[in-house]
């Protein structure tokens, strides 16, 4: 499968490739989509995929037949096996029957590859308003540099860095914010392997943590700060910890080489606010709907 990338190119209203999500404007371009489809049949990690750290088989791969590409718009649909399996057509092009013509492939493809789930994820630049059915979450950028400095957190530390009684309570953190995606966090720093995770600790006990604290080259090379979980105890929050440990994510990435980091947030949720008025650019949103 080849794509036209005068076709492919004008539809693209948010840096967004399926299988591997938010990429850097800088690096948007045809090779990415290639990437995506040669490697469909694989099983494997492509090498700037940041899920590689969380497992050793990509379980979502593009349905390569099943590409519909035209120079009005593009169906790029995946399935995933995690769970009961997940069908989601990626629709690039703002046609007005695109959004039907995904929905409708979505449901073929659930039924032809048992999948439970099939979704179409469209996108809308940041200058447009977003689809206001389903999940819609912001792509946003922080970038590093002199032009773009971090501000160090008084009272975040790595938690290796804690008191051993202080490091006793993060179990208990990770299982109050277990939706938060803690809980499985806290499994793989058992299991070794994650960069360090930064807390804020009040009374002895852990109240918020973001991490893991990791950098990956992206497809050009450029390093990259990586997406963290990041979560604060719901009595603690309104205190400005989610400030201090985000501020202090920023200063270790930094530190540690990052040229910038690419997030997704929920629209108008906390992270989004704190991002916004912490000067992220946003780069268009991402709008997944369920059919």
């Amino acid at each position: 499968m080849r794509f036209r990338w005068d076709w492919l190119r004008p539809q693209i209203t948010a840096p967004y490739v399926p299988t591997i999500g938010p990429v850097h404007p800088d690096t948007l371009g045809q090779h990415l989509f290639a990437d995506v489809v040669a490697n469909a049949p694989t099983g494997r990690f492509l090498p700037y995929d940041k899920d590689q750290r969380w497992s050793d088989v990509k379980d979502e791969r593009v349905l390569v037949e099943d590409i519909a590409h035209s120079p009005r718009e593009t169906l790029l649909p995946t399935l995933s096996r995690r769970g009961a399996g997940t069908v989601s057509v990626h629709l690039y092009g703002t046609h007005p029957d695109g959004h039907d013509l995904a929905a409708d492939l979505a449901v073929k493809l659930c039924a032809t590859h048992d999948a439970a789930t099939g979704r179409v994820v469209s996108f809308a630049g940041p200058e447009e308003q977003p689809a206001t059915q389903g999940q819609v979450t912001r792509v946003q950028l922080r970038e590093f540099g002199p032009e773009y400095p971090a501000h160090a957190s008084e009272g975040v530390h790595p938690l290796t860095d804690c008191p051993a009684s202080v490091q006793a309570t993060f179990p208990r953190f990770a299982e109050l914010l277990a939706d938060e995606g803690f809980a499985f966090l806290h499994d793989r720093m058992g299991a070794g392997g994650v960069g360090p995770v930064l807390v804020a600790v009040d009374e002895g006990r852990v109240v918020g943590a973001i991490g893991p604290m990791e950098v990956m080259p992206d497809s050009r090379g450029a390093t990259r700060l990586l997406p963290q979980y990041f979560g604060i105890l719901p009595e603690q929050r309104g205190r400005g910890l989610g400030r201090a440990l985000w501020r202090a994510a920023m200063s270790w990435g930094q530190r540690n080489g990052a040229a910038y980091q690419l997030l997704q947030t929920e629209v108008g949720g906390a992270s989004d606010h704190l991002c916004r008025s912490e000067g992220l650019r946003s780069l268009g949103f991402v709008c997944v709907t369920k059919v």
